[in-house]
């Protein structure tokens, strides 16, 4: 059985061609892709780096935690490896789940032992 080319259409374009320039297009809009040209690819926390396949463990991060806020110039963004950016969105749900108490919430003094107090005196004995 013979197979059948996909026919152009008059303007020599391939219908499956197009759609994936068009998908290649759409793609590079993205603000990942924007990020991805405007930072190297280092993530931001552990400073790691990134090339090639490992490319796509690289993820954009933002900062104010609002994925509508894609300023032009990229300054709401980071980028983060996976394991960076799953830890940054886990502290604040941690946080949210154990609220750290403060002394001053608890009617408590704050604290008053000063452990360097006397480093001067020392200091100065010794010479």
């Amino acid at each position: 059985m013979a197979q059948q080319k996909p026919r152009a259409d008059g303007d020599g374009i391939i219908p499956a061609d197009a759609a994936a320039r068009r998908n290649r297009e759409r793609v590079e809009k993205t603000y990942r892709q924007r990020a991805l040209r405007m930072f190297p690819a280092v993530c931001a926390r552990c400073g790691r780096e990134f090339a090639g396949k490992r490319l796509r463990e690289l993820t954009v991060h933002h900062k104010d935690h609002n994925h509508d806020n894609n300023p032009p110039d990229g300054s709401n963004w980071e980028l983060l490896c996976v394991y960076c950016h799953d830890y940054e969105h886990t502290k604040y749900m941690d946080e949210e789940l154990y609220p750290a108490e403060r002394a001053s919430e608890r009617g408590e003094p704050p604290a008053t032992y000063k452990p360097f107090a006397d480093l001067a005196d020392l200091l100065k004995s010794k010479k």
